[in-house]
């Protein structure tokens, strides 16, 4: 068989008798299917010739291009063509040409390039994950997405009882010993949904599960010659599709059915799907970047540009700024994210350098921005979880003063520097923790916003795990081949008095000590927490702040950990599930400073009623009480002693109940925290010696009381 008859046998094998160009419709974007055949529709306002490229699955060539007439396949700026008698399955492309280019400095214009679509659902070529030198060539792909969801919705948990856990899909169950039939695929992740619900979260934060390059990283581990990999996934090739390469079947296109069956899956076990989204920029770079997508289709449409010379206005830090608030591009982001709540069932997004979608065209920071109002207000997201990570790479830093209209929630790096600085025994920061515990009123009170729309961690994916928190004074980035420069340089971090690794018995007590309190008082705060996936476990970087770039054991989680750091697992377990019992800490509303209705939070010292607020304290006490039906009040003690020294606290009194204490962190497993309704009756109810640097937690009971 020649080659031309290979071709016409590739040819009748896609397509139906009744195969026939049309004028197709110019909206939606993106390819459509519908019953007699699928429409084509691409915008380009500056285009002058757009030709659309068919693929037969799995070739390099093209299969046929058909140049589109600007008459009748076009309508204003969006280009379209219905192709009858084609099935799904079928891969494509476009070709775009400006002639004549009146700016090329603006206009990237390139037909010998193949693009893709930027509303595509699914793109092949990527399954591999870095298994080639040269990257596969990725191309945009038809799939029948068809899914029977049953009568799965969005959980719609209110984001007061929300406790996120943020993981990698791939990093999750990647190490050899999660024992997952599928490591490092969705439904991988699907395999370990047992131990998140008895671990107790809500809601599970991806790391981003669209496609991305990872092989855009040009670094090499000097210790090994390995090349390294854009890991993390923050370099988006198109925001639609999910990344093939997690999926477990090599069929192009299958990967939108296996994100499915995890969501669902993850809905079963009453837990949420939430997914870290980058809008702020892709991973086409600056000028000497590759020519993905949106380069190619209108360039000065989809990017941030200085209009006299044609440079990338960088505020991503990775070489271009994407132009949210452009009308075009509004529409692109507004779009996928109700893509993913329809069709995916996804129930929240958080977004990566969230401050730039409230920039201008220009660079500018607007006063209003169009793009954040409109996801606030929009019906379909209506009770959508949005999350800002409210700062840029350009300086601006937003935290407590993002563009809410009451509906945003924020990434709190306030209270995550706090909170660090306070449990390392820095002096001075008593009350700065009193803002922390309550909910940080002091950054969001005034914008009309409550607690729950502070999400509050102390460590994620960018940064030292919790492990190294405690473990390392200092970032150990040298694998990542960049001299140690990468990374934050101040991380609040203290290793306890040894850098490292050590087999000092007195040092790893107190490590976990100190693993044990950011834990207590991350999860005995108002506002939402948010918990780095492993940290439970006592997952280790081995002092890397910024393993980006590190597929290997320094990013994924080993499950060994479980059986070492059991005594730290059971901690995170019992106070994850007594945090899900006690209303007193799940606040939808402010708590009242001293007598009124509702919550009430009282202050105390190591003096019953006399807080230490000075510059030189290191103690605090509080109590919250409310008043519940029935009459009886709910009473919670909290003591932070962030002294090298024990104190004795006194106790507030209480007139018909007896205080019982809940966790002391000084104290070995399984005295450290108990089962809730089985707390640890105490000698006094007068005064409690707080050992150093501990938490120590009582609630009020009744004789013979279960919550």
């Amino acid at each position: 068989m020649n080659s031309h008859q290979e071709a016409q046998r590739k040819l009748l094998a896609v397509v139906q008798p009744g195969f026939a160009i049309r004028r197709g419709t110019p909206l939606p974007l993106g390819a459509t299917l519908h019953r007699d055949g699928i429409n084509f529709a691409i915008f380009s306002k500056h285009a002058t010739a757009v030709t659309l490229v068919l693929f037969y699955p799995g070739d390099e060539e093209p299969l046929i291009e058909f140049p589109l007439d600007p008459q009748s396949n076009r309508t204003g700026q969006i280009w379209h063509a219905l192709v009858a008698g084609l099935d799904p399955g079928i891969q494509y492309g476009y070709r775009m040409d400006c002639q004549p280019n009146p700016n090329p400095r603006l206009h990237r214009f390139d037909p010998s390039v193949i693009l893709l679509d930027p509303h595509a659902r699914a793109i092949t070529g990527g399954q591999g994950w870095a298994s080639h030198s040269v990257p596969e060539r990725r191309r945009s792909v038809i799939v029948d997405d068809e899914f029977d969801w049953g009568h799965d919705q969005p959980l719609n948990i209110p984001l007061a009882d929300s406790i996120i856990y943020e993981l990698h899909v791939r990093g999750f169950t990647r190490h050899p010993s999660s024992g997952a039939q599928n490591p490092g695929k969705f439904a991988g992740l699907v395999q370990k949904i047992p131990y998140l619900k008895d671990l107790g979260v809500t809601a599970v934060e991806l790391l981003p599960v669209h496609e991305f390059e990872e092989m855009d990283s040009d670094r090499v581990n000097p210790f090994t010659g390995e090349r390294l990999l854009n890991f993390w996934g923050y370099q988006p090739i198109n925001f639609f599709a999910p990344n093939s390469s997690y999926g477990a079947s090599a069929l192009p296109g299958a990967v939108v059915k296996e994100f499915k069956q995890m969501v669902k899956s993850f809905h079963e076990a009453g837990i949420e799907v939430i997914l870290d989204v980058v809008f702020n920029h892709t991973s086409e770079g600056d000028e000497r970047g590759p020519t993905h997508s949106f380069r190619g289709i209108d360039n000065s449409i989809y990017y941030l540009l200085d209009r006299e010379t044609g440079r990338y206005l960088n505020y991503s830090g990775c070489g271009n700024t994407l132009n949210c608030n452009h009308p075009l591009v509004r529409d692109l982001i507004t779009n996928c994210l109700r893509y993913w709540v329809m069709e995916m069932h996804v129930d929240g997004f958080r977004f990566d350098l969230a401050s730039i979608l409230g920039r201008g065209q220009d660079g500018s920071v607007l006063a209003n921005p169009p793009l954040l109002e409109r996801l606030a207000h929009d019906p379909v997201l209506a009770n959508t979880k949005l999350i800002a990570e409210a700062w840029d790479a350009g300086g601006l830093y937003q935290v407590g003063t993002f563009p809410a209209w009451g509906r945003w929630a924020e990434w709190n790096g306030i209270f995550r520097d706090d909170v660090r600085r306070f449990v390392r025994g820095e002096a001075g920061l008593t009350a700065a923790l009193a803002n922390r515990l309550l909910g940080s009123p002091d950054l969001y009170q005034q914008s009309a916003r409550e607690p729950y729309h502070s999400i509050n961690f102390v460590t994620c994916h960018d940064g030292f795990t919790l492990h190294d928190l405690v473990s390392y004074n200092v970032k150990h980035n040298e694998m990542n081949g960049d001299n140690n420069t990468d990374g934050a340089s101040e991380n609040f971090s203290w290793n306890c008095g040894v850098e490292g690794p050590t087999d000092d018995p007195e040092i790893l007590a107190l490590r976990l000590r100190q693993s044990k309190n950011f834990a207590a008082i991350l999860l005995l705060s108002h506002g939402v927490p948010m918990i780095l996936g492993g940290d439970e476990i006592g997952r280790t970087q081995l002092g890397n702040n910024n393993a980006y770039c590190q597929d290997n054991e320094v990013s994924w989680v080993d499950w060994r950990n479980l059986d070492r750091h059991a005594d730290l697992h059971r901690f995170f377990r019992l106070l994850i599930r007594f945090r899900r019992g006690c209303g007193l800490l799940r606040r939808t509303t402010f708590a009242s400073q001293g007598r009124g209705n509702g919550l009430r939070v009282t202050w105390h010292g190591v003096q019953r009623g006399h807080p230490d607020f000075s510059a030189y304290s290191r103690t605090l006490a509080m109590q919250l009480s409310e008043c519940q039906p029935g009459g009886h009040e709910e009473h919670l003690h909290f003591i932070a002693n962030a002294h090298w020294e024990p104190h004795t606290f006194e106790l507030p009194i209480l007139r018909q109940r007896r205080w019982r204490r809940l966790l002391d962190t000084s104290l070995p497993s399984p005295e450290d925290i108990a089962e809730p309704g089985r707390e640890f009756a105490i000698p006094s109810q007068d005064r409690y010696e707080v050992g150093p640097r501990s938490v120590v937690v009582f609630v009020a009971r009744s004789p013979g009381e279960t919550p």
